[in-house]
């Protein structure tokens, strides 16, 4: 087995062209479980079959806990990529960021505007042996790059369709 090792420095290189250009594509697909909800007892299944979760209500929002929920999820991958990001860029300016961390914190909240649901997201951000000022511009650096970031300040394409 070939070991792990980090993508290549050119994934930074800048795309030039007038549509979007697809280098990923997955589908997840969630079906309702014991309840018949997905949220609350559902099972979350990639088109791969390397991910498989039950999910499950937190007990903060009525539910049992003993699974893993939506915020964890959207966490999960907004903390993996902004890493995944500030590793790079920190390959690519030649700096030591092994020790470098990246915490996520997804609310799941009320929404004032429409008195509905919004997600928050607050990232926090170690960089040892970093100099602050060194850090400080590779996060910069890393938000703007990071697709998760992007997602959270810019918002998402989407389509949303009913499957035939």
């Amino acid at each position: 087995m070939k070991p792990l090792a980090p993508p290549p420095l050119s994934l930074l290189d800048k795309y030039v062209g007038q549509d979007i250009q697809t280098l990923y594509s997955t589908a997840v697909t969630v079906t309702g479980g014991e309840a018949g909800h997905g949220r609350a007892s559902g099972v979350a299944r990639s088109d791969d079959g390397n991910l498989e979760l039950a999910l499950r209500l937190p007990p903060e929002l009525g539910g049992p806990g003993g699974g893993t929920n939506p915020e964890q999820l959207f966490a999960a991958g907004f903390a993996a990529c902004f890493h995944g990001v500030l590793c790079l860029l920190a390959a690519r300016a030649g700096l030591g960021a092994a020790e470098c961390s990246v915490e996520v914190s997804v609310s799941f909240a009320r929404d004032p505007v429409d008195g509905m649901y919004l997600l928050t997201a607050e990232v926090k951000i170690r960089l040892p042996g970093l100099r602050q000022a060194t850090a400080e511009e590779l996060v910069r650096n890393a938000e703007r790059v990071c697709p998760y970031a992007k997602m959270a300040r810019e918002g998402l394409l989407s389509v949303i369709a009913l499957a035939t």
